[in-house]
């Protein structure tokens, strides 16, 4: 069987003006990435706290919201998603060695439902170019979320770390391919 070519109308003459971009930013987030895996442990922390940052401040903004919104049963459940949400950013932000072991629990989880979608997509799309490809990424996940759970709480530690810096440094080749794939406008 073949694979169908990707289309080349789906590069967008915006994403051609963004060539260079594309480039520097692919460059900076495989630099990135590098450094946190070669120290896991200090960008499992930042993650843990970027994390507790982001939940608090939602939180707060979510609190403040929550007072506009009109009806009981909507208000009592924006309210409860806002009192979640701070709870959960400063149980993180006081606490982020236990913060690490409960985002590395959630984050194998997410990895469980990403590679089974990623594994129905695959075989959805079976006839066109790259399907292979998603089918390999689907069954790499699923394997990394069991890797976490069987060596959880002890690999809490740098795992995500270690996954930030691999997710930066795909990321950022993906950047670079697709800038140097991309065709300069004529």
């Amino acid at each position: 069987m073949t694979d169908i070519p990707f289309d080349e109308k789906l590069l967008h003459g915006r994403l051609r003006s963004a060539k260079s971009w594309l480039l520097w930013v692919g460059i900076i987030m495989v630099g990135l990435g590098i450094a946190a895996i070669v120290w896991p442990a200090f960008s499992t922390l930042v993650a843990t706290l970027y994390v507790g940052w982001m939940l608090l401040l939602f939180g707060v903004a979510a609190l403040f919201g929550s007072f506009s919104i009109h009806g009981t049963g909507p208000f009592f459940g924006a309210l409860l998603l806002a009192l979640l949400s701070i709870a959960a950013g400063v149980f993180l932000l006081a606490n982020p060695v236990g913060g690490e072991a409960a985002l590395t629990l959630v984050l194998a989880f997410i990895f469980m439902f990403q590679g089974a979608s990623e594994l129905v997509l695959a075989l959805d799309v079976r006839p066109f170019a790259g399907w292979v490809a998603m089918l390999i990424s689907g069954i790499i996940t699923i394997v990394l979320a069991l890797l976490i759970v069987a060596e959880w709480p002890g690999i809490s530690l740098v795992v995500l770390g270690v996954l930030v810096g691999a997710n930066f440094i795909s990321t950022g080749i993906g950047y670079i391919a697709i800038s140097r794939a991309l065709k300069p406008l004529v």
